[in-house]
């Protein structure tokens, strides 16, 4: 794992480029190459499928056409101070199509009459919310009317404390900062009657194009609540309970989308969306009744610290929603604990989340909170935003994604992410946020193509491009689950899986037995093993004199490499590749050897069958990698990745540096994206400056009859040589300083 100290270390000589908020133009020279990618062998690359079919714009919903969201988010005080005419100004010239403007449900922006919308102690009955409404349409952008259901006043919880979220004594629960505030239950006629009174208000009042709600649903864990409603539900973090939140959302959701219908039919409702791999409501489920996936993902914070965050969203987005239109919030001012909510984030640091949100296919949203002075007293935001925004709107055909380009799909266990405790040795909320960051930072220093699958969407159709699945810990699968697994297999795909995974059904009830035992030729032999001293180790079981397995390529003069921290013990395989040494002692070291150095218990299961190959590993690798940074777990996943693809990629890109891939097909053809994580913050703090790598060389195989007609960077505006031989198309990047994007014309 990089840290600073690695990172200084591996690039002494290399001298970081800060920043600038608006420099898009090509650097004149390249920096010395850092970190180079463990890549393996130059691969096969597979044709790309057949380009999809051309859309009439036209004829998609409106929302479709949004390529810039804008933000102020409101404070109570901004109709004392906000300059309407410069907020309207600032979005508009920075090229946005749609504003947020607040509404609220928690203060009103405007002069409410519903009962309980208390008004802002500076609004003074003026229609701050109005004249904010007529600003944007003045200028031609849209408006999404901003509520907030999540907490409401004393007055209102003495006049219905049904309404409020209660602890298990009975007492009401209360907004950690504002102790006035009192938390609002989801399953309470509040949002039954109060939010829809609102909404009905606006819409009798206002010219808004859709309706919005901050703070509702729930992300990331499930709400607990012992209100007389909430009490008679299933248990909180049980699969029923989950069933029933999502229901009650999904209840809720379309009814507000049709009161948000009953002015204008091309109006909806949506809320917030975000959550990552976690989420809220089932993922699948939200996708098939959601017209805009708000992804709330403002930024780095303490407890989810990697650099990707926005990109891992935006997969996500991509595996649930088909197509439909999503955005994901880049926040301009201070994210993190502490966080400063109305001073600006690193320049550097926000245009990387804009960056990311770019390029994994989500709409740009640039948000900043409260108009002090006009329109902010810290205004160092506001420059990044034009610049960004000005250079997108130039670009606007690439940036508009058909579908990726991905020969991988990673299931994300949406319920074992939200549900699963860990092993009974490790029981921690954060079992699961590591397991994906440890899969996820392997394939992209493996530079792999790939998607992430919702263990929802496991149907034949959606798994059919995939040449390889990965069951990361997928410990939660049905038992329909497992058969889409084994369907997919049985059609020529291929598997790798860890740990738990199919250990439990889709009510978390733990099996006696693997779901997926028969297809993976393993047997359980025993519960869980942790770690106490030394983890085990995996014994190199070296044939003679057949060659070792490709999964071993590059290890050599060791018996022994690093098991993981823990493991499923299973019984005896004929021909093992590795073969487990059971942990012992770490200190003292006079005891640290092991008392059995020899096992037949099997650290790795390999199987083929026809073109499918199928590897299990029964310790948690993805997650112990994370945790440790150990080169020799990352090079045994890409080995075995590698070797579960056959070694074929859609897409090889070939150079030095700690970079995220996403390849693209466009309207006008293909779009590279390359995000350059080379940076000592990657894993912790904000980027304060850039580290530029130099040349990217990327190769992928046309499908027929098409043809190139330019190759050019989005950044810089330089048209790139490129070589077209039978249908393998291949050019040079020759510098990435924080994003470049290739822009491939085809016709």
């Amino acid at each position: 794992m990089l840290n600073r100290r690695t990172f200084l270390k591996a690039s002494a000589g290399v001298i970081p480029m800060a920043a600038a908020i608006n420099a898009f133009e090509p650097a004149s020279s390249v920096a010395e190459n850092v970190l180079a990618p463990d890549v393996g062998p130059a691969p096969r690359l597979s044709t790309l499928a057949r380009r999809l079919p051309a859309i009439d714009p036209a004829k998609e919903p409106w929302q479709k056409r949004i390529r810039r969201v804008g933000q102020t988010n409101m404070t109570e005080h901004d109709p004392a101070v906000m300059n309407i005419e410069e907020w309207a100004d600032y979005w508009h010239s920075a090229k946005a199509d749609i504003v947020f403007i607040s509404v609220t449900g928690i203060l009103a922006f405007y002069p409410s009459k519903v009962k309980f919308h208390r008004h802002g102690k500076y609004l003074d009955g003026r229609d701050f919310f109005g004249e904010c409404v007529a600003a944007a349409k003045k200028r031609n952008m849209r408006v999404v009317a901003r509520m907030s259901p999540d907490l409401n006043w004393g007055d209102a919880l003495e006049a219905h404390p049904e309404w409020a979220m209660r602890n298990k004594d009975g007492s009401a629960q209360f907004s950690g900062e504002e102790p006035r505030l009192f938390k609002t239950c989801m399953f309470s006629t509040y949002m039954d009657d109060y939010v829809p009174a609102i909404m009905r208000e606006i819409n009798s009042l206002y010219d808004v194009d859709c309706f919005y709600t901050n703070g509702w649903p729930p992300l990331g864990s499930l709400p607990e609540c012992h209100c007389a409603v909430c009490s008679k539900l299933p248990p909180v973090s049980t699969a029923a309970y989950w069933r029933v939140f999502t229901d009650r959302v999904l209840d809720l959701w379309q009814k507000y989308d049709a009161i948000a219908k009953e002015k204008q039919q091309d109006s909806f409702f949506f809320a917030n969306s975000c959550g990552n791999v976690r989420g809220g409501p089932n993922l699948d489920r939200l996708g098939k009744v959601a017209a805009w996936f708000q992804a709330d993902n403002q930024g780095r914070t303490y407890n989810d610290a990697a650099v990707w965050g926005s990109s891992l969203q935006g997969r996500v987005c991509n595996a649930v929603l088909d197509g439909k239109f999503a955005a994901n919030v880049t926040a301009a001012y201070s994210t993190g604990n502490p966080g400063w909510r109305n001073a600006s984030k690193n320049p550097t640091e926000s245009r990387m989340w804009l960056n990311e949100t770019l390029a994994s296919g989500m709409v740009p949203y640039f948000h900043f909170v409260g108009a002090e002075k006009g329109f902010g007293e810290d205004r160092r935001w506001q420059k990044l935003g034009v610049d960004y925004f000005q250079w997108t709107a130039q670009h606007d055909a690439h940036f508009t994604t058909r579908r990726s380009i991905a020969n991988i799909g990673v299931v994300i266990g949406q319920s074992t992410q939200l549900l699963y405790p860990g092993p009974a040795t490790v029981r921690s909320h954060a079992y699961m946020h590591e397991t994906t960051h440890g899969i996820y930072d392997a394939l992209l220093r493996g530079r792999f193509a790939f998607d992430f699958v919702h263990e929802d969407r496991l149907e034949p159709e959606r798994l059919s491009k995939y040449r390889a699945l990965l069951l990361p810990n997928i410990a939660m699968l049905s038992d329909r689950q497992c058969e889409q697994i084994k369907a997919y297999v049985q059609a020529g795909g291929s598997i790798m899986a860890s740990f738990e995974t199919g250990l439990y059904d889709e009510n978390l009830n733990r099996r006696t037995e693997f779901g997926l035992a028969e297809l993976l030729g393993i047997n359980k032999a025993g519960d869980v093993v942790g770690t106490n001293g030394n983890p085990y180790y995996a014994r190199i079981e070296k044939p003679d004199p057949a060659p070792s397995h490709p999964i071993l390529d590059g290890f050599s003069n060791t018996n022994w490499l690093p098991g993981s921290q823990n493991r499923v013990p299973l019984g005896p395989i004929q021909n093992p590749v590795l073969t487990v040494v059971p942990g012992f002692v770490r200190y003292p070291p006079e005891l640290a050897y092991p008392p059995i150095s020899n096992t037949d218990e099997p650290a790795v299961v390999l199987r083929e069958a026809g073109s499918s190959r199928l590897a299990y590993f029964p310790g948690d690798i993805e997650r112990s990698y994370w945790l440790t940074g150990h080169g020799d777990l990352l090079r045994l996943m890409h080995n075995t990745i590698r070797w579960i693809t056959n070694d074929e990629r859609v897409v090889h890109v070939e150079g030095e540096g700690f970079l995220e891939v996403f390849c693209w097909e466009t309207a006008p053809g293909y779009a590279m994206h390359l995000l350059n994580y080379t940076n000592p913050s990657a894993q912790h703090g904000w980027m304060q400056s850039t580290y530029p790598l130099g040349p990217q060389t990327i190769s992928l195989k046309l499908p027929q009859n098409v043809r190139v007609r330019s190759v050019e960077l989005l950044q810089g505006g330089q048209n790139l040589p490129f070589h077209l031989e039978d249908q393998v198309l291949q050019f040079t990047v020759p510098r990435v300083d924080d994003y470049q994007v290739a822009a491939i014309t085809v016709a």
